[in-house]
């Protein structure tokens, strides 16, 4: 069990790691405001992240026979899924619509939170990254249901303490941060994450193509 719920911390960091909308975002709000807005900013990414690892729980649950059987068209969408995310991040200004506000009057904690809850669920394609996660992982969910919430408090926390960390350095990096080497880390980012997305395409259609001959 409690391998089980050290594997879930580390989904819950892994499925908030990667730079991407919610990463700019609480960047933003560290910067303009402060590590309490963005470590409330990111809070509403890890509730959404929460719900899609009880999501992805139950579905492993259920769904172990679906995911045998079509294991490659999976590859294959999460491929190409995860290849326009990289896209996305590799060649879009993440710090377009990006202002330092220097004011630190009534800060909008709600709104923040809201703006991250809404960004996050505006990405449905994150929730299979949770399903892949959790796969990966193999985390075993098959004992009695009471043995679940841990293992959803342990995604919790570990969205959470990565989204603290977060707002915790870029908050101290305000006056230091170049904004052209953030930029450089997400294109690279960006690309590796394509680069993955190319390989797991890749591997769907040489299966699903070449596989049954074997």
């Amino acid at each position: 069990m409690l391998l089980n719920i050290l594997k879930a911390f580390l989904i819950g960091i892994c499925a908030s790691a990667p730079i991407g909308p919610i990463a700019i975002l609480v960047m933003q709000k560290s910067l303009s405001y402060g590590q309490e807005a963005g470590f409330v900013t990111g809070l509403g990414a890890t509730l959404v992240d929460t719900l899609y690892a009880v999501i992805s729980i139950f579905a492993l649950a259920i769904a172990q026979q679906f995911l045998e059987t079509y294991e490659y068209p999976i590859y294959i969408a999460g491929g190409l899924i995860v290849g326009v995310l990289g896209y996305t991040m590799a060649f879009r200004d993440p710090f377009r619509k990006m202002t330092l506000d220097e004011e630190n009057k009534g800060i909008p904690y709600l709104q923040f939170f809201l703006q991250a809850v809404v960004s996050t669920l505006s990405n449905p394609g994150a929730v299979l990254v949770m399903f892949a996660l959790f796969a990966f992982f193999d985390v075993d969910v098959t004992g009695e249901p009471v043995s679940v919430f841990p293992i959803i408090l342990a995604v919790a926390a570990g969205s959470a303490v990565w989204w603290y960390f977060c707002s915790w350095l870029f908050s101290r990096w305000k006056d230091r941060i170049n904004m052209k080497a953030l930029f450089l880390v997400s294109r690279i980012s960006g690309i590796v994450v394509m680069i993955i997305g190319i390989a797991l395409l890749g591997e769907g259609l040489f299966q699903v193509s070449f596989g049954r001959i074997q």
